[in-house]
């Protein structure tokens, strides 16, 4: 048997039936396999960076639950890498194959640059962005190498691996009834849960203020069940993670918000004046804390759960305080959690506290009714609204900038939705691969594309994709022709010197709906607000892909935001300060009493 049609079937018989690929000298064989083989096939993208996106995007949401790319050797190789980190970042499992030139022409220890036609060292290049990654130069160690990549890139808290494979390696004979395999190694489960436990709940007991923050770990370890049981069984207030805001019914009294540098006033005034903050599988970047991170929930008791050590480590490390760090799975710790909860007759009730929090939510609310009259289309009423178009159980995938932090702040999530991204990398250009790969997943849900213009143009070949293999996609653009999120820091910091993000700044922009109509798509531009949903809803009628073209005016900001230096519950524009610390049970810092 051909290595490389070892390779397609093993993947195959663990469930994977598409890699997303580009086909290269050194990586041919591989596609030929793929080709050959009834129970898989590629799917051809028009960059690897495209690829690995699409492959990231399938591993959310297929039932395998890993994805596959594959690249040649050199710059295809290289093109992978910003989509590994997508992968890296968020914990998604990936198998990310490379081509790489033939043995002998490797260069070795000659201390020149390059031998082979495009020989590239891509091992070492990815070692910090993957758990693992191997060069596979011995035919016999094909089976072990595959087994050892998907177990680690599955194990514990999952992510990318990476395996090069030379050309002639590939197109070697093998016997698989030969082959040595990869025995998983037993890992003593010592677990401190108990003890863990029994702190969470005494912290309880005592709060008057809590409230339970949700990440990425829940929905990676499985746990999206318990955590919305445990949820109901202690009545908690609910801050999700963007990773988790999907999990959670906006219109629920127990759903907070958004809280962070770009959260809602509600979230952000709830999250920092608890007084106990239970965070499961949430590694809470300076995104949700704000910098310093000393700043966050400063009067609060915090627990939190994560399964990476060093995730609970670096809290001390800059300054804040932690009083339970558990190192346990999510899911874990949720089931003996519910357990737990489910035997006490004394839980304690915040009636007090959701009131609090729902008056927040009534004094700020994220769209404001002239906003919904506004004239031309102002996001925050174009989010707030675009829900009642999707379907309930849409899947939608956003790129990052300000249609990331609009649609977190204004979108009205009803519990069923899944909202995608590639939150800790959050690369320009994300959505529109990772769309495909969504829907080519084939759970036959459906799925839009949310992009901002500047986010479209990195990769805008897709659509040719999207063309080629009928993909029923809804790419709605964001247009407000620049690069909003970084005008908004130019104008803090840089006296509103737009360079490098504006048309005056040298930043230039196609006619988008000429562009979709030139790869053979169907597209709209709409600018009114009043027929914008209208309009968008025709698209969405039919069955076939639209690129509906959102203009907005090049003005509007993500608000509110957290400039650095403030804490995260005082966010431009600053509220006068009367009404400020009306607001704030815990003690203001000093910055926000100075000043207006």
């Amino acid at each position: 048997m051909k290595l490389s049609d070892y390779v397609v079937d093993f993947l195959a018989r663990r469930g994977v039936d598409k890699a997303f690929a580009i086909t290269g000298g050194a990586s041919i064989h591989l596609i030929h396999s793929l080709g050959e083989h009834p129970d898989a096939g590629y799917i051809c993208m028009h960059h690897e960076q495209a690829c690995g996106m699409a492959a990231d995007a399938y591993a959310r949401v297929s039932k395998a639950g890993i994805g596959v790319a594959i690249a040649t050797s050199g710059p295809g190789a290289t093109n992978l890498i910003t989509a590994i980190g997508c992968s890296w970042f968020d914990s998604i499992p990936v198998l990310y194959i490379t081509g790489q030139v033939t043995r002998f022409r490797f260069k070795g220890d000659t201390g020149v640059r390059q031998i082979g036609f495009q020989e590239t060292d891509i091992v070492p290049m990815v070692q910090p962005i993957v758990k693992y990654a191997a060069q596979v130069t011995d035919p016999a160690m094909i089976r072990f190498e595959l087994e050892k990549a998907l177990h680690i890139a599955k194990e514990g808290r999952p992510g990318p691996v990476l395996i090069d494979l030379p050309d002639d390696v590939q197109r070697l004979d093998i016997d698989p009834a030969s082959l040595q395999g990869f025995s998983t190694p037993e890992h003593a489960r010592a677990s401190e849960l108990d003890d863990s436990i029994d702190r969470i709940l005494d912290l309880l007991a005592h709060a008057e203020r809590p409230v339970l923050v949700t990440g990425a770990g829940i929905r990676l370890s499985g746990g999206e069940l318990e955590i919305r049981t445990l949820q109901e069984l202690l009545q908690i207030p609910v801050a999700p993670s963007w990773a988790t805001m999907d999990m959670w019914p906006s219109d629920s009294p127990f759903t907070i918000g958004g809280f962070g540098t770009h959260g809602t006033r509600a979230g952000n005034f709830a999250v920092q004046n608890a007084d106990f903050i239970l965070a499961v599988g949430a590694r809470l970047s300076t995104r949700e804390t704000g910098s310093p991170l000393s700043s966050w929930a400063r009067e609060a008791r915090v627990a939190i759960v994560d399964i990476d050590a060093a995730e609970l480590a670096k809290f001390e490390r800059f300054g804040k305080s932690v009083d339970v760090a558990c190192k346990a799975d999510a899911r874990d710790f949720l089931q003996a959690m519910i357990g737990r909860v489910e035997s006490k007759n004394d839980l304690p009730a915040w009636p007090d506290w959701v009131q609090r929090i729902a008056d927040w939510k009534s004094r700020y609310p994220v769209v404001s009714e002239d906003q919904l009259s506004e004239q031309p289309i102002n996001p925050y009423a174009f989010f707030s609204q675009i829900n009642d178009i999707l379907a309930d159980d849409e899947i939608i995938f956003v790129d990052t900038g300000c249609s990331l932090a609009w649609l977190m702040q204004a979108f009205r999530f009803n519990g069923r939705q899944r909202a995608i991204h590639d939150f800790n990398n959050t690369a320009m250009g994300y959505a529109l691969p990772a769309a495909i790969g969504g829907w080519l997943a084939g759970d036959g849900r459906p799925v839009t594309c949310i992009v901002g213009d500047g986010s479209m143009m990195m990769n805008v070949q897709e659509l040719a994709t999207v063309a080629s293999y009928k993909i029923p996609l809804k790419i709605i653009i964001i247009n407000n022709n620049g690069y909003s999120m970084v005008q908004q820091t130019q104008e803090q910091w840089l006296d509103s010197k737009y360079y490098a993000t504006s048309s005056e700044g040298g930043l230039q922009f196609p006619d988008f709906v000429a562009l979709a109509r030139s790869f053979g798509l169907p597209a709209i531009k709409v600018d009114a607000n009043d027929s914008c949903i209208k309009r968008i809803e025709d698209q969405f009628a039919s069955n076939e892909a639209a690129v509906i073209d959102v203009h907005i005016d090049r003005w509007h900001r993500v608000i509110p935001q957290s400039r650095f230096g403030r804490p995260i519950e005082d966010s431009e524009p600053l509220l006068e300060r009367s009404e400020f610390l009306e607001n704030m049970i815990v003690k203001p810092l000093d910055v926000s009493l100075e000043g207006k």
